[in-house]
């Protein structure tokens, strides 16, 4: 009996506690296969922003950003990027909702936006994607769940 409080307690020590789920890239979303040039003239996706998984405390690093919010811990979308080298990438929602953006490149950059495309709502531009798998979390700053639209749109550097 004392053996295995020793291990559980050792268990707890070393694991930390299972209640801090966290986005997970190693899972995948509606997965997508695009070119730069596809993205030309911009595409849309509709879907649900938001999700239980608290962003704060994950360890992720951001450059600028504070990162609070909620998304799924699986993204929303996976997309395997091609023909990225003259263009740049601009991702933006539009939702009922305070929304949130998140994405993990292929080169295992994190990127967050809060409000930078006006009325509550995200944008990231990315200036030199890289090609590879990009995964990408809209969730919502206080956790409420509502209809998004996530715009991506290239244009030559």
């Amino acid at each position: 009996m004392k053996k295995r409080f020793v291990l559980a307690a050792l268990a707890a020590l070393f694991i930390g506690p299972a209640a801090q789920a966290c986005p997970d890239y190693n899972l995948y979303g509606d997965t997508y296969e695009l070119n730069g040039a596809d993205l030309v003239g911009g595409q849309y996706v509709d879907l649900r922003a938001g999700g239980d998984q608290s962003i704060t405390g994950c360890g992720i690093r951001f450059g600028s950003d504070r990162g609070r919010g909620y998304v799924t811990r699986a993204p929303d979308f996976s997309i395997k990027l091609h023909g990225m080298g003259r263009y740049k990438i601009r991702f933006t929602v539009r939702s009922a909702c305070d929304s949130i953006l998140l994405i993990n490149t292929g080169a295992a950059n994190w990127y967050y936006d809060d409000d930078d495309a006006g009325n509550l709502d995200a944008t990231i531009l990315l200036t030199r994607p890289s090609n590879g798998w990009m995964d990408i979390w809209v969730g919502t700053h206080d956790g409420s769940v509502c209809d998004a639209r996530l715009y991506l749109e290239t244009f030559r550097r």
